[in-house]
């Protein structure tokens, strides 16, 4: 049982334990309970569920950090709710700690809430970073890798990607969903640009992907931060046309291969609250504009390289793809007002039935 203060009385054997749980692992007391009948044609259902399915992987790690089996256990909920059964966990090998899951959509028979789609449909769902439990220390190292730009050369990725091959091999590419939150979204944007890359183009969800950069977006003044925009991507096109000049290895993606990963649109959650992934409001918006002030060649040619990388490789050395790189999204910008940057960076926002939120399709032409 649950009260108001996240305090559950749990009964094993003839002892009662009072456990001190944070209520937002339930999902009868926050998840979207409302969503009865899911419309897997509605942007809003679509959202709410994956976002649902992401929670579903925190809660499987805290079970297994607190022990949680059978009855006690919180996470089932946040994907039976919806009618998908669990397929398979993915565990880090370094920790040993859960950092994804593989749903499978699994309705009965009599439909769920009378929904008439009953598609095979999969989610390949990776949670984000926990600040409590075994599995901190690990996941603060892939922090640093996506900083690094080295989240591609880490063993949990290359469990993830395995998982997503494996997926699309034995099933298929259609109904095949993507799905993360923070580090976890890093880590589904990367697997579908891998996929995407080879011309598999999966769904993706991606809450709060991270977008390391300085953080221009918190700038007020709109007049200094297209200025500081504009002068960064006409350095960055210079670097680049001059490293093609010279014949430098510059270590990013090719133009062809930036073209041809155009055809993926991920769909990105972001909040301009959050440091974390506002960037990628500045990055689509700012493309546009340059677009309409006639410099859209200048922009197309700084939108594919990194103005860092591009210095690091004049200086010699060598500089992996940045991961937020991406020529085309699906942008969804949260505009509702939250207490804190904990709300702001937070899950449980996107599935919210009541969100104000802005969405456009940025295609990369």
């Amino acid at each position: 049982m649950a009260t108001g203060d996240g305090i559950v009385t749990t009964t094993k054997g003839q002892e009662e334990q009072n456990i001190l749980i944070s209520e937002r692992e339930f999902f009868d007391l926050c998840g979207p309970v409302y969503l009865t009948a899911v419309d897997w044609d509605n942007v809003v259902h679509r959202r709410s569920v994956a976002a649902s399915l992401v929670q579903g992987v925190y809660i499987l790690e805290r079970d297994k950090q607190e022990k949680r089996k059978g009855s006690q256990a919180l996470a089932p909920p946040w994907w039976k709710h919806f009618q998908f059964e669990l397929y398979r966990v993915l565990v880090d090998d370094v920790d040993s700690c859960i950092f994804g899951a593989i749903y499978k959509f699994a309705p009965s028979k009599s439909d769920f809430g009378g929904s008439k789609d009953t598609s095979q449909r999969f989610v390949i769902a990776f949670r984000g970073t926990l600040t409590k439990g075994d599995a901190f220390t690990q996941d603060l190292l892939l922090d640093v890798h996506i900083i690094r730009n080295g989240l591609h050369q880490t063993s949990r990725f290359e469990t993830a990607i395995q998982a997503v091959r494996h997926v699309v091999a034995t099933f298929g590419s259609s109904n095949i969903w993507l799905t993360g939150h923070s580090l976890g979204a890093a880590m589904a944007m990367l697997a579908g640009k891998t996929m995407a890359k080879s011309g598999v183009f999966l769904d993706a969800f991606l809450f709060n992907p991270p977008f390391l950069s300085a953080p221009i977006e918190r700038i007020k003044d709109k007049k200094v931060k297209h200025g500081i925009r504009f002068a960064t991507s006409v350095i960055t096109a210079g670097l680049a046309f001059a490293a093609k000049a010279k014949n430098k290895s510059v270590n990013t993606q090719s133009g062809d291969t930036f073209v041809a990963l155009s055809a993926w649109t991920p769909c990105l959650y972001v909040n301009p609250s959050d440091p974390i992934c506002a960037e990628y409001i500045g990055y689509f918006e700012h493309r546009e504009k340059m677009d309409t002030m006639g410099a859209g060649v200048i922009e197309k040619v700084a939108t594919q390289h990194s103005l860092g990388g591009l210095v690091l490789n004049f200086m010699g050395k060598e500089c992996d793809e940045p991961l937020h790189l991406i020529p085309s999204a699906n942008l969804t910008v949260n505009l509702t007002t939250l207490a804190d940057f904990k709300e702001a960076h937070g899950i449980h926002q996107w599935w919210k039935p009541d969100l104000l939120v802005e969405s456009k399709k940025h295609q990369f032409t």
